[in-house]
């Protein structure tokens, strides 16, 4: 006579089994770093994106481009890919203009600067905000819990180039 309890939770424990093997696999920060230089070298060739990421020798979590050609409005496009402690990869893309940063201490109209942020934050893709120093950037944060998201990071980074036509309306806020 076979014991229904014991075929229930053998049961159980194939249905738990085949539940936790079948899961994805959680990449390391180091796989995630070594996933996204193989993505960026691949989307960086593209030709709406033109740049060349290299890992950051401050933070060997960090890829940096610089994108300087094909603008109208920024002298330069400044973009940093951060893989994060905390499982996601965050992008910030700081544009130069006037041969620096956008600094909303230095701005001839701050606030009217700050609500155009919001307000693009609102309209665009990427989110705009500035760092502690002041310093205005686009961004855009994507979570791994759901694995590696190759596709997800090259739509991001082909879509850096658009800051520049942002930047030509913020000029009137700047001295």
């Amino acid at each position: 006579m076979v014991n229904r309890n014991l075929v229930r939770s053998i049961a159980v424990c194939f249905v738990l089994f085949v539940a936790t093997t079948s899961v994805a696999h959680a990449m390391t920060r180091d796989e995630t770093r070594d996933a996204l230089h193989d993505t960026l070298t691949a989307a960086g060739t593209l030709s709406d994106v033109g740049a060349t990421f290299r890992q950051s020798t401050k933070n060997p979590y960090n890829f940096v481009a610089s994108i300087d050609d094909r603008l109208t409005y920024s002298d330069s496009l400044e973009v940093v890919i951060s893989i994060t402690k905390s499982n996601t990869i965050g992008f910030r893309i700081y544009p130069h203009s006037k041969g620096g940063y956008i600094n909303i201490r230095k701005a001839s109209d701050p606030t009217g600067l700050m609500t155009k942020l919001l307000w693009f934050s609102d309209q665009n893709f990427l989110f705009w905000g500035a760092d502690d120093g002041g310093d205005v950037f686009t961004g855009y944060t994507i979570t791994l819990e759901s694995g590696y998201p190759k596709e997800a990071i090259t739509i991001v980074v082909r879509s850096i180039r658009n800051t520049d036509k942002f930047v030509g309306q913020l000029q009137p806020y700047l001295k």
